[in-house]
């Protein structure tokens, strides 16, 4: 995805857990922001969606998740996932790559995620371009 953006003001968008929450229908992503820290989506009532770890920290260039659903327990049961975000700046523009895998035939959670990830991201790229979503929370 091609986003008018810079980098930074991506990683902002990425890491900042009051911004996020706008993109991310309403849930709140809060970590600590380095290789090794903690990171976990929290709904608004306080329900933990997913939770994991920052495996990868390279601001403003690459940010890598080891993942896993808390919410619903035959994906938790398919065990971690990770999901990595590269961005590279492209003239005007920063192209966002996002991939998120499972060592798992046939994930269920993969499937899940398949379907979350575009609202997630179309909100992002309007919320930095235009300045609102297209998809409010859930």
């Amino acid at each position: 995805m091609y986003i008018r953006t810079t980098p930074e003001k991506l990683w902002v968008a990425l890491t900042s857990a009051d911004f996020a929450q706008q993109y991310w229908r309403g849930a709140r992503p809060e970590a600590e922001w380095k290789a090794g820290g903690s990171w976990k989506l929290v709904y608004p009532d306080g329900r933990v969606t997913d939770m994991g770890e920052i495996v990868e920290f390279e601001p403003p260039k690459r940010l890598g998740i080891r993942w896993r659903n808390e919410f619903r327990p035959e994906l938790k049961a398919e065990g971690w996932s990770l999901c990595t975000m590269e961005i590279e700046p492209m003239g005007e523009a920063v192209k966002l790559t996002v991939a998120h895998s499972i060592e798992r035939e046939g994930s269920k959670f993969i499937a899940a995620v398949t379907e979350g990830w575009p609202q997630i991201l179309s909100n992002l790229k309007s919320l930095l371009e235009t300045g609102s979503v297209v998809l409010g929370p859930k």
